[in-house]
């Protein structure tokens, strides 16, 4: 369900509203990003400076030990210097004090636990290295351990002379309590804040959506009744935004150029639908000429006075030539009343002997009439039929080339359950894989000559009975066209 939904279908109205909401939400996401940013930064200065503070003072401090104490200012003496002074220190300035040799070993240490032994772990070199390089004299080593962040301040103690003696460490402990609860408390009113901007929002949104997008449901209903087929009315209608104003004016525009193209359209509809009746009656009435012609001239050829059968062979040529000449008559009367294709003059006959007399008007020796019955009694119309048949037998001759030395056209005829199987093969050229698609498409054909409206006008006959016409071929060996029509009981 929520895979199929798409930004797309929202109306304009629901895309206002959502925008709006989106905007006020980013901001308040944008804003608590930003607060939490500042927090950190202030608890980052807060906690640095300190630091910085602690160190100056617990400095001034051991300056002025320094400065009276009776021993020698020496880096031997340090730890006499502060054996007890460094735990005053240490409770004065809040803050645990260790001092440390040039060489990074502890002397002394405020930590009341802790005694000085070669176990003391000595300061890392690589700090000491930053101590000696850096201009102040100063490093500040900052880690995170459980989830705390330490730092440790380590810089130079010196005598009057500014010689060093020793390494001042203050390790020091990062408290973001008070931070992480003001930062919490500003969250909590901001949210508030939000919550009562947002149902605001929404009302505000509502309204303002609906007011901006009313003057577009009037012009998308008027857009949905438009229709070539009726008069459509204008937009009387005076929208406060300019774009909607050109709006309406190229919809009126566009109502009086539509009348102009129904008037247009109807007309070349009316001449579309003369030059297509004249296609198909020139290709209907065009179909049968050329077999007949053959027939009359084969007959003249043939023709013996003195054979006995005669005039079974007369009548046998007669009725052929008759039946083509039904049909183009069916056809001209249709086209005479500017009708349809004939319609279904249904009666009963055998189709087989419908589809035999058909074949006759075909002189080629290649062609071959099956039949696994001789009788196979339906209604249906006689005229159609043949022109089934006639179709799919001048289509199948001429997929031949007249260079190809074995030709063979199989017309045959079966009975499945109830319904007549009419197969019409060939062993031509076939039909090429691109054309496989179109080949029952008006007005398409493969052939130099023709307009490609026989098997369109076939298929719609067939189709008419609740047939079916089908046909399997392969590109240089043939093709087998299959048509089904049900029999319809007398």
């Amino acid at each position: 369900m929520f895979k199929s939904f798409k930004i797309a279908t929202l109306s304009l109205r629901i895309r206002i509203f959502l925008s709006m909401i989106v905007l006020i939400l980013m901001a308040s996401v944008i804003l608590a990003s930003i607060s939490i940013f500042q927090f950190k930064n202030e608890a980052k200065e807060y906690h640095q400076e300190r630091l910085e503070r602690n160190e100056n003072a617990v400095k001034q401090h051991i300056n002025f030990i320094l400065s009276t104490t009776t021993y020698p200012l020496t880096s031997g003496n340090l730890d006499l210097i502060f054996k007890d002074k460094i735990h005053e220190l240490a409770h004065i300035h809040n803050i645990e004090i260790n001092i440390y040799s040039l060489e990074g070993q502890l002397l002394k240490s405020s930590k009341e636990s802790f005694s000085v032994d070669k176990v003391a772990p000595p300061i890392p070199k690589y700090i000491l290295k930053l101590v000696r390089s850096s201009i102040e004299k100063r490093y500040v080593d900052i880690k995170t351990i459980d989830g705390k962040k330490n730092r440790s301040a380590f810089s130079q103690i010196k005598d009057d002379k500014f010689k060093p003696l020793g390494i001042l460490n203050l390790p020091y402990v990062e408290d973001d309590g008070y931070y992480e609860n003001e930062l919490k408390s500003f969250l909590i009113r901001l949210g508030q804040v939000y919550t009562f901007m947002l149902i605001i929002a929404f009302a505000f949104a509502y309204f303002l959506s609906s007011y901006i997008t009313k003057s577009l449901k009037t012009i998308s209903d008027k857009l949905s009744e438009t229709s070539l087929n009726q008069k459509n009315e204008k937009i009387v209608l005076e929208a406060s935004s300019k774009e909607i104003n050109l709006l309406i004016n190229s919809y009126n525009g566009m109502v009086d150029k539509l009348e102009k193209s129904a008037i247009k359209l109807a007309q070349s509809e009316r001449e579309e639908a003369w030059r297509e009746m004249a296609k198909q009656v020139a290709h209907e009435i065009k179909n049968p000429l050329t077999p007949m012609r053959l027939t009359v001239q084969s007959f003249q050829r043939k023709f013996d006075p003195m054979d006995p059968n005669v005039k079974q062979k007369m009548n046998d040529y007669s009725e052929t030539l008759i039946q083509q000449i039904d049909t183009m008559s069916a056809v001209a009367s249709a086209f005479s009343n500017f009708a349809s294709m004939p319609a279904q003059q249904n009666e009963t006959l055998n189709v087989v002997e419908v589809v035999e007399l058909a074949m006759d008007i075909f002189n080629e020796e290649y062609i071959e009439f099956k039949s696994d019955s001789p009788e196979i009694i339906s209604k249906i119309d006689r005229t159609q039929l043949i022109r089934i048949i006639t179709n799919l037998a001048k289509n199948a001759i001429q997929s031949i080339p007249e260079q190809q030395e074995e030709k063979s056209v199989v017309v045959r005829i079966r009975k499945d359950t109830n319904n007549v199987l009419i197969t019409v093969s060939d062993n031509g050229i076939g039909i090429q894989p691109k054309d496989i698609s179109r080949i029952f498409e008006p007005k398409f054909t493969t052939k130099s000559s023709g307009m490609g409206l026989g098997l369109g006008i076939i298929k719609n006959i067939i189709e008419n009975y609740k047939g079916t016409i089908t046909f399997e071929t392969e590109f240089g060996k043939g093709t087998n066209f299959i048509v089904s029509l049900p029999i319809i009981n007398t």
